[in-house]
């Protein structure tokens, strides 16, 4: 073990927790290692996957954690690769070949990879030591950043006959690593925590009304100026409002968010860790797998989304070891932007209803198809919360994953069709020949029509796709792919539809009240009495943190006394008619019933489901006017207004 630590990474020594770690792993045992970030949490399964006879299987929640992970794997000589949906068909195929032959230590890849069921197929066939659960916490309901594919993994390890898993964390509360346990069977003393104190930050949470904050910020970087910096944001049009103020005020800042093009970001992240840019405005999409140790200011400006989100931002901070400053911006300002974040996820009972309908409307074939958009727009509810919701049925035996296909293959010739019938002789000119005369064309594009070509060549949809995916390669037609069909089984048809989408409704409504006490748990936090440095870590459950850390603003005498929000004119003195009428009969005329009490709620707060989308409510006068009300009061004020 230290003999491959020193030759193969370089290292001389070990950091705390991570021998402890991999010793468990190396004899065997499943591990959870909670670590800050920054601290060394990748070496404790890179280091055992060369000494384990067999492949060790790493599922991250991030393309980005993944790409930077195998750089760097791959620059220590140790034969690492992912398997993802950017790839190739050929590429794929090497990937697993290499895996087959025992020449692969490390797969990653992400947890939705295993859903389809080519991929399953493929890895039940190859021997696994060691299953790696990358930033764990996901696969607990109540840890933030809940990824509901993530409880299916303790059947994964089962189905594949998995040893033994070590699971990677840096922001994992008590109750999050009891679940951790539970479900992967880890010993308590295979838990591994190096503690969530981290001597080199300061603490600092400052009152600042909305209205100051720019100044404030503007202040603040000015007196660090050309430090390495980040400001975060909750919302895309923040992060271009501050940035394009901070360059106005003469500092060069970037702003970083989910709707720029990859390039763009790319870009910005280039340069931002080379240091040409020391700067970044960015959503919470910023800083994942970053690992740039100078960084020597974290600035909420807006309140995070949690205390664990907040920890793990924080923790960007310093990583070099030396000290550096994280400053949050605090006020009551935004508090209800983050609570309807979390409102607008609850799906209603009337959609969850309609899913279980649909699913008993396939039962006759035992098999459910559906388009996940499609799904989405007929039961009104986002695309997240309803993978949650098919992951529960799934839970409950009532569906299995069968495998996901795109419905719609369409393709442009980059040569003439006559030429690209050449290309082949005999029997597969004829296929060849088929599938041109079978395709639908536009005056640019042609879509394939799998039935047609079925009746007419006996050809199936799986020779139809690969065929495609080869003239793609070769350069003779540009192919794109449409509507990703997701196929299950249908288990169980004798459920009661009323008793289960109710069970399943409270479940969701469960969820909704631990979040929004996850909000103000934070707000707590940040008002504390008591040392923040401790504070923090005692809600991670550490006790080792000192009662004062003499670096924070509270040890410096500075409590932070929250301002409130600006004073709201009394909802009483609102009309629920003047506000949403044009909105009620637009959607009685579309979908010939009055809106629900959570539908129109969801209107006056400016929170987005699949329903506004096609009655385009964001034009519709009314909408979002109540959006700085809290969402629990506006919708015990419609309730009123209707009865």
């Amino acid at each position: 073990m230290h003999q491959t630590l020193e030759q193969v990474f370089g290292y001389r020594q070990f950091r705390a927790g991570q021998e402890a770690a991999i010793s468990a792993v190396l004899a065997g045992r499943s591990v959870a290692a909670i670590f800050p970030t920054g601290s060394g949490k990748s070496l404790c399964y890179q280091l055992p996957a060369l000494l384990l006879p067999n492949l060790t299987l790493v599922v991250s929640p991030l393309l980005a954690l993944i790409q930077d992970q195998l750089t760097f794997l791959q620059r220590h000589g140790i034969s690492a690769a992912s398997i993802d949906s950017a790839q190739s068909r050929e590429d794929v195929t090497d990937v697993m070949n290499r895996a087959r032959s025992g020449e692969l230590k490390i797969l990653m890849i992400s947890v939705e990879r295993l859903k389809n069921e080519r991929f399953r197929h493929f890895i039940a066939q190859v021997p696994i030591s060691l299953l790696v659960i990358d930033e764990a916490h996901c696969i607990s309901e109540w840890g933030h950043n809940f990824r509901p594919d993530y409880l299916k993994l303790p059947d994964y390890q089962r189905e594949f006959s998995i040893p033994q898993a070590l699971l990677l964390t840096a922001t994992a509360t008590p109750h999050v690593i009891e679940d951790m346990q539970s479900k992967f069977a880890i010993a308590p003393k295979d838990v591994v925590t190096t503690g969530f104190y981290r001597p080199n930050l300061t603490l600092l949470v400052e009152p600042t009304p909305g209205r100051d904050k720019r100044r404030r910020l503007t202040q603040w970087l000015g007196e660090r100026a050309g430090q390495p910096s980040i400001v975060y944001v909750t919302l895309q049009k923040t992060a271009e409002f501050v940035a394009a103020h901070l360059a106005e005020q003469g500092i060069p800042a970037q702003a970083y968010h989910a709707g720029l093009p990859h390039d763009r970001r790319e870009s910005i992240q280039r340069q931002f860790m080379a240091g040409r840019l020391n700067c970044i405005v960015a959503t919470i999409a910023f800083g994942m797998g970053i690992d740039k140790s100078d960084i020597r200011n974290v600035v909420h400006f807006d309140l995070p989304k949690s205390v664990e989100n907040y920890s793990q931002e924080i923790g960007r901070a310093g990583r070099d070891g030396a000290v550096s400053e994280c400053l949050v911006l605090a006020n009551r300002d935004s508090l209800n932007v983050l609570e309807n974040f979390v409102y607008g996820d609850t799906p209603e009972r009337e959609g969850i209803r309609r899913v279980l309908e649909d699913l008993l409307s396939a039962r006759h074939d035992g098999q459910w198809e559906f388009l996940l958009l499609h799904l989405s727009d007929m039961s009104n509810i986002r695309q997240l919360p309803l993978k949650t919701l098919l992951v529960q049925l799934e839970l409950r035996g009532i569906i299995a994953p069968r495998y996901s296909y795109f419905a719609e293959y369409r393709f442009k010739y980059l040569i003439e069709p006559d030429a690209l019938v050449q290309q082949f002789q005999g029997e597969r000119q004829l296929f060849v020949q088929a599938l041109v005369d079978t395709s639908r064309r536009a005056r640019t594009w042609a879509t394939v029509d799998f039935d047609a070509i079925y009746q007419q060549y006996k050809a199936e949809r799986g020779r139809v796709v690969t065929a495609l995916d080869f003239f793609q390669e070769k350069g003779w037609i540009e192919l794109e792919t449409k509507q990703m069909t997701d196929v299950y089984n249908v288990l169980v048809t004798d459920f009661d539809i009323q008793v289960l989408s109710e069970e399943l409704h409270a479940y969701f409504v469960h969820h909704e009240t631990t979040e929004v006490a996850r909000i103000h748990a934070m707000l707590v936090l940040f008002a504390s009495e008591q040392c923040l440095s401790h504070r923090l870590a005692t809600y991670f459950g550490d006790e080792r943190a000192p009662d004062r850390c003499g670096h924070c603003s509270v040890c410096a005498g500075h409590v932070a006394v929250l301002p409130e929000p600006p004073e709201l004119r009394p909802l009483d003195e609102r009309d629920l008619g003047d506000l949403c009428s044009e909105f009620v009969s637009k959607h009685l005329q579309a979908l010939g019933h009055d809106p629900s009490l959570e539908c129109l709620t969801r209107f006056l707060c400016g929170i987005s489901v699949p329903v506004f989308t096609k009655l385009k409510a964001r034009g519709i006068p009314g909408f979002a006017v109540l959006e700085d009300y809290p969402y629990g009061e506006v919708r015990a004020w419609v309730q009123g207004q209707l009865h």
